[in-house]
């Protein structure tokens, strides 16, 4: 009988461990698209997942439309964003925007878009403990 609540609590015990160590990447998201500076119209949102430290990057692509404003924010657990940052690249792979400068990090970027076409927005980890965020993306004309 010892020998089973034992192996009950030890299977419990991983359980449970590996549960808080994993990535709510979904319920970050959410958490980001009510956080749309005013204005904005939700669009998409993205998962951030770098599994463990595992990724380097999560890319996603999206097209842009001339004369439209974008807003690309950033939710995660803990200061300066948990070290996820956004970079918005345009279809020649030019970074136009990013919400690291000078050593800082923002939650947000905004984009006025000067050319339609596919963009690309990719998310890197710069001393990230987690590598686990969500991200939302609106616009407004």
């Amino acid at each position: 009988m010892k020998k089973l609540i034992v192996f009950t609590f030890l299977v419990l015990f991983a359980s449970s461990a590996t549960v808080i160590g994993q990535c709510d990447a979904e319920g970050l998201s959410n958490q980001c698209i009510p956080k749309l500076a005013g204005g904005f119209n939700f669009l998409k949102s993205y998962k951030i997942d770098g599994v463990g430290g595992t990724k380097d990057k999560v890319e996603y692509s999206y097209v842009f439309t001339k004369g439209t404003q974008y807003l690309i924010n950033l939710c995660a657990n803990g200061a300066n964003n948990d070290g996820i940052v956004v970079s918005l690249y345009d279809s020649n792979r030019n970074k136009v925007a990013s919400s690291k400068a000078n050593g800082q990090f923002f939650s947000s970027i905004a984009y006025p878009c000067n050319a339609t076409g596919i963009y690309y927005i990719q998310y890197t980890f710069d001393g990230s403990a987690s590598y686990c965020g969500g991200s939302a993306l609106g616009f407004k004309r």
